[in-house]
């Protein structure tokens, strides 16, 4: 058993996902950003689409939603928590539930804050994590709808897997969010190498996507708001982290 992930571009800045299941044949697209590009991306690998699994309901995210669904036939699962503002979902998913793609078993993760509903995939025997807007490379999704408190438990539940998960995010802002984070952890020394291998991907015209998890741990400022340098960065000495989380988004927002 095994999946075989493909990484695509798709509207401006979204990235795209192909989740193949190689037992089975099933293969999923993580959230449906946009109908044309995740067509050529089936059709460069010869694969039919069988399942799309929606993380919330941005209309960069589902926007294809009812397109793909029509010509493919597809079964659709999504945010139970945002089920009024998606249309076309078959099955309603919360934390702790799991679905499958053939073989491959996904644990459903709740990472309310960007959205309300926010919800991310994990297959942990094969360590892919999609994380839709709830976590990036070096940051995490703007605050939309929720809280410093839940969003902060969201993204500490998502570091507590294993250092070897590849992260699979909904967009490229990978450089932007580097530069931010230098900005109030310069001394990072895997921070600076990360931001190092980012500039030279974009400048070559790679992705910057998967991320490894392990890295992140160790990088993204937001992963870290239980670090007592982060706090004394905002004067917060002994704040609790979701107070020093809440200090990080607003400095990047500000950024």
């Amino acid at each position: 058993m095994a999946l075989i992930v493909d990484v695509f571009e798709a509207r401006s800045d979204n990235y795209g996902y192909l989740a193949h299941d190689t037992a089975t044949g099933r293969t999923v697209a993580i959230d449906a950003p946009e109908a044309g590009a995740i067509r050529t991306a089936l059709l460069h690998r010869g694969w039919t689409l069988t399942d799309i699994f929606i993380t919330h309901h941005h209309l960069d995210h589902v926007e294809a939603l009812a397109e793909l669904k029509a010509e493919f036939v597809t079964r659709v699962a999504g945010p139970r928590a945002e089920s009024d503002k998606i249309d076309g979902l078959d099955i309603l998913l919360e934390a702790g539930d799991t679905i499958a793609l053939g073989e491959t078993i996904f644990d459903i993760y709740a990472a309310p804050g960007h959205t309300l509903g926010h919800i991310v995939f994990s297959d942990k025997v094969g360590g892919h994590l999609f994380t839709g807007d709830a976590l990036f490379s070096l940051g995490v999704g703007r605050m939309f709808e929720g809280t410093p408190g839940p969003m902060w438990e969201g993204v500490k539940a998502l570091r507590a897997l294993p250092d070897a998960t590849l992260i699979y995010c909904g967009h490229e802002y990978t450089a932007s969010n580097a530069a931010f984070a230098l900005s109030i952890d310069p001394d990072n020394a895997a921070l600076r190498q990360r931001a190092a291998e980012v500039t030279e991907l974009r400048k070559a015209g790679r992705f910057t996507i998967p991320a490894l998890l392990g890295t992140e741990k160790q990088a993204n400022p937001f992963l870290r708001a239980d670090d007592p340098g982060l706090a004394s960065h905002y004067g917060l000495q002994g704040a609790a982290p979701a107070e020093v989380f809440a200090a990080i988004r607003k400095g990047k927002d500000n950024f």
